[in-house]
């Protein structure tokens, strides 16, 4: 079971940070019905000023599983929703991460709420319950 652990880690100024969260808020891996950010998908979030009032953000994500056929097209998504939804943002870089694996624990609250509310039950606490006991079988 992985540890615990609060992301994204930002850098930055809190209002780029908070726009760019918004804008990840609207890509959404398409087998779960939840967004990236709430998924806890997303590693961190760096922003620096690289001229006055225009940004270049870095995003350091993951996803739920390492063999996902969709790994370019929702890092391009998180790009392409970035440039559209924050005009300050002059260049993004999206670099997808297997390490650390993700883990249900990564999912925010907001996340567990909405699976909850989608699938009639907690979600995350059956992936964790079964990530226990395979790591007991293995």
């Amino acid at each position: 079971m992985a540890d615990e652990k609060k992301f994204p880690i930002t850098t930055g100024p809190k209002e780029i940070i908070d726009k760019v969260i918004k804008a990840l808020k609207e890509v959404y891996d398409p087998e779960i019905p939840v967004n990236v950010y709430d998924l806890g998908l997303v590693y961190e979030i760096h922003a620096e000023e690289v001229k006055p009032g225009k940004y270049y953000v870095k995003i350091v994500m993951t996803l739920t599983a390492i063999g996902c056929p969709v790994v370019g097209q929702i890092a391009a998504y998180a790009e392409e929703a970035i440039k559209e939804m924050v005009p300050e943002v002059e260049e993004v870089e999206v670099e997808v991460t297997f390490d650390p694996p993700w883990s249900p624990d990564y999912v925010t609250e907001e996340g567990r709420e909405l699976l909850k509310a989608i699938y009639g039950y907690d979600v995350v606490e059956d992936w964790k319950r079964r990530m226990a006991e395979q790591s007991l079988q293995g």
